[in-house]
Order: C-alpha cells, then structure tokens, then sequence
C-alpha cells in the first residue's frame, strides 16, 4: 500500500509527497511534530501539518535567510537566530570568519533533538564551540535584550500557535532595540500568492522601524507555492550597496553575489505588496 503525506497550504490546494516511513511523530508541548521520510524529498521536519525543512531542498532557505544580511552587514560577530531548531541557518551562519558567536534561541527543545537525529547534515553544526543554544521564547529572549546583536534572523513557522508573537510589529520594535548601532534583522515572510496580505503589513509595520526595508525572494520547492519572501529590516545598511569586494568565497548551493543582488528584483504582483 502506497502511503502519501499531504500539506494543505489553502483549503482547496495543497502539495503531496509519497512517504517511505515515519520516524518519529508526537505532540509536543508546543506543537504536532512528525519526522517523515519520503521518496522525493529525504527526511522531512512536519510541524503541525507544515512542511519545515527536507534534506533535498533545505540549503535554500538557510542559505537565503543567512548570507544576504550577513554580507549586507561589514561585519558581523554577533547573531542571533530566533527559531530555527533544525539548525541550518546556524550552519550557513558559521561560514562567516567574522562570525565570533552565534546565538540559538529555541522554544521547542523537541525540534533541536530530533534534527540532530533525522537531520544531521543541517543540525551538525548546533554543537559548534561558536555556538549557544537556548531552549527559550525567542520572543522574550529579545525583550532582555539591547544593543547585544549584529544581525538577528527569525526563522519562524507560520504565524500559528507559539510562533504568532513573532510576527508582530511590538517585537520588530524589540529586535530595533535588540540590535547594536550597525544592526540588521531578516525574517522569513511566507509566499505573495497565499499571504499576500501578510506580507503587506508585515513590510509597512518593518519600515517604520527601519530606515532601510527591503523585500526579497528565493524558490523553495516545498514551501507552500514555490515563491518565497525575506523581509530585511537594516539601520543603515542597504542590501543593493554591497561592493563586489564584499563577497568572500563560502561553500554554498543556491546563494551567490549576483543572486544576492537579483533575489530583489521583485515581480510586479509582489513589488506591489511593498507599496
């Protein structure tokens, strides 16, 4: 019997994949976590019914969320990653030498362990000597803090269940005072066919806050339409204005210095979001 996992991204659409066998599944203290493996994908995180990461297409996303701020930044030795218990924007964050430590606050000790088990190409580097980790509320954790960070990532779920506070323009303030003077913060902002009022309001409630604001993309194949958005958030810094010399050479698979320019080239449906 063939056994297939189903995302429903809308009520009427959803993506499917067929499932080789389930790892692990149980309701954690803060969400439905189930660890799957299928045929197309590898191993897949599933947090409530959402697909989080796979093993075939996650260097995507960490690469994204990670290297366009932390080369838009001169340099960063401070980071902060909200979320983000699988681990892989830590490791895209280490491949930066300016990088001295790299802060994960986590609310889901669950989601830490179980990528470590099923996951280990992108949990790896959680046990990094540049590392902390924090089983903690990454919302809390930036109301304690000021002027600690250079750049901060918030790689949430979707705004469902613990992770709705982190897409409100209270704790946008918080990351503002979180961050030192050269500052900059990056947040994952789901798809423009889905949610494009989200998006909407979270880029108006970011730019004023920010001096610089800027919307970006990248293609995710298992997130919910393929089309991706980053919302970047920066005191000074503009991502266009990075200089060539900036670039050093890293090991990646999807991120380059001309993607880092052309990832905001917006389509005309979604440059319009920003207005």
């Amino acid at each position: 019997m063939e056994l297939w996992y189903t995302e429903k991204q809308t009520k009427d659409f959803g993506i499917t994949a067929k499932v080789k066998t389930t790892h692990h599944t149980e309701k954690t203290d803060f969400q439905q976590l189930d660890m799957i493996e299928t045929e197309e994908w590898g191993n897949m995180l599933v947090l409530d019914g959402m697909v989080m990461t796979t093993d075939k297409d996650e260097f995507v996303y960490h690469e994204m969320i990670a290297h366009v701020p932390l080369f838009t930044h001169p340099n960063p030795k401070h980071v902060l990653v909200v979320g983000g218990g699988d681990g892989g924007v830590i490791r895209e964050v280490l491949k930066h030498k300016s990088v001295e430590k790299a802060t994960l606050v986590e609310i889901d000790g669950k989601v830490i362990e179980y990528s470590k088990k099923y996951l280990p190409s992108i949990a790896g580097s959680l046990d990094d000597p540049r590392v902390e980790v924090k089983v903690d509320d990454g919302f809390m954790h930036i109301a304690k803090s000021e002027k600690d960070y250079d750049v901060i990532m918030v790689d949430s779920t979707e705004p469902v269940g613990p992770a709705v506070n982190l897409f409100s323009k209270g704790f946008y303030a918080g990351i503002s005072k979180a961050l030192k003077d050269e500052g900059i913060f990056v947040a994952q902002t789901d798809n423009p066919w889905f949610k494009a009022d989200l998006i909407h309001q979270i880029y108006h409630d970011v730019k004023e806050i920010f001096p610089e604001t800027n919307l970006y993309t990248a293609n995710i194949p298992t997130y919910p339409s393929g089309l991706w958005t980053f919302t970047m958030g920066s005191k000074i810094h503009d991502p266009l204005k990075v200089k060539k010399e900036r670039f050093e050479e890293i090991d990646t698979k999807y991120y380059t210095d001309e993607i880092h320019y052309a990832s905001f080239a917006l389509p005309k449906f979604v440059k319009d979001l920003t207005k």
